[in-house]
């Protein structure tokens, strides 16, 4: 009995000890994992379009780094940033879907550089029930949507570069297809359909509120809808054709109340950067690091429908920082 008791005894020390020598294993790697690694939390303004890739890149990047808590808000990339300069809110990565949203509203004051990533395209998303839906093409859009038993929806350009996007579309639209008075038809038909950013927009469709939206080309992508696909003399696709697309303009909203914006017609180009006072830029640069590297995030954004423009020319390559800056041209490209 005696011998039971203490053959017992001994494997229960053992047990224990085998416990707590594998806690403190465990709490070793952890120590060691937050040794030099990226922790805590990371705030990240983006713009509504990215939505979808950047929960597939903070997923992917959390497995990398455990120790990070990635906050990611989505809004229109003019709101995002006014988070910052009226709200004054704290933020260490902000992602627009028009990277002059960063040139004109937070450099130099909040931030000093600026990386274009990737690009879209403006088009027409409808889905199966849509009115006119194995009718509508690239030639006769701006009839279909014209129609009175048809409904479209778009974002308000002052919240939303998609929103601004689609008004440059269309003035552009009206030169080429030789309609005028076509932009201001369209903008004075279905406001009431406007939203604060272009992924608000899906719901409506969904539930066949409306038959149509003007939205990016990888939001279709993004959720299996069907889209038509416009000229790029028109879509804001083409790098190449920057010279056409300013031929026509809009007015902002600016970063604070009164003042106004000229937004140009340029090829749809998304930006980041990290702002000046990011309260834990170590996490930043790494999420960065990853998100413009091709064989990591670039990958993810390409199957979202969001192709790369790595290295792209920037005005403020040389505050770039140094592990970064070959993301990035000091040489603008040249088209034929």
């Amino acid at each position: 009995m005696l011998n039971i008791r203490i053959t017992s005894c001994y494997f229960a020390l053992v047990f224990a000890g085998l416990i707590i020598l594998s806690s403190c294993n465990r709490s070793a790697k952890k120590s060691f994992l937050k040794d030099g690694e990226p922790s805590g939390d990371l705030i990240i303004f983006n713009a509504g379009s990215l939505s979808v890739p950047m929960k597939q890149l903070a997923d992917t990047f959390q497995r990398m780094y455990p120790d990070v808590n990635i906050l990611a808000e989505t809004s229109g990339s003019v709101a995002c940033a006014r988070k910052i300069t009226d709200l004054k809110r704290e933020c260490d990565i902000m992602a627009s879907s028009d990277y002059t949203i960063i040139d004109k509203m937070l450099i130099p004051g909040y931030a000093s550089w600026n990386i274009k990533f990737a690009s879209n395209e403006i088009s027409i998303v409808f889905s199966d029930k849509s009115h006119y839906a194995d009718e509508i093409n690239s030639n006769n859009f701006y009839e279909i949507l014209m129609r009175d038993d048809v409904s479209f929806g778009r974002s308000d350009p002052n919240a939303d570069p998609c929103g601004y996007r689609t008004v440059l579309m269309l003035k552009l639209a009206e030169k080429y297809y030789n309609k005028p008075g076509l932009s201001a038809a369209f903008l004075n038909k279905d406001i009431r359909f406007m939203r604060p950013k272009e992924v608000d927009l899906l719901s409506l469709l969904e539930t066949n509120t409306i038959d149509y939206i003007f939205i990016y080309r990888s939001v279709a992508v993004q959720h299996n809808l069907r889209f038509l696909s416009l000229p790029d003399k028109i879509n804001l696709s083409n790098p190449g054709m920057s010279g056409l697309y300013k031929t026509v303009s809009v007015e902002i909203n600016g970063d604070k109340p009164g003042k106004k914006i000229i937004q140009r017609g340029e090829p749809v180009l998304y930006g980041i950067t990290i702002l000046s006072d990011a309260p834990n830029k170590k996490a930043a640069m790494a999420f960065i690091s990853f998100l413009l590297s091709k064989q990591q995030g670039m990958k993810i954004m390409e199957k979202c429908g969001q192709p790369s423009v790595i290295p792209a020319y920037t005005t403020s390559f040389d505050s770039i920082p140094a592990l970064l800056k070959h993301f990035a041209s000091k040489t603008p490209k040249r088209f034929p």
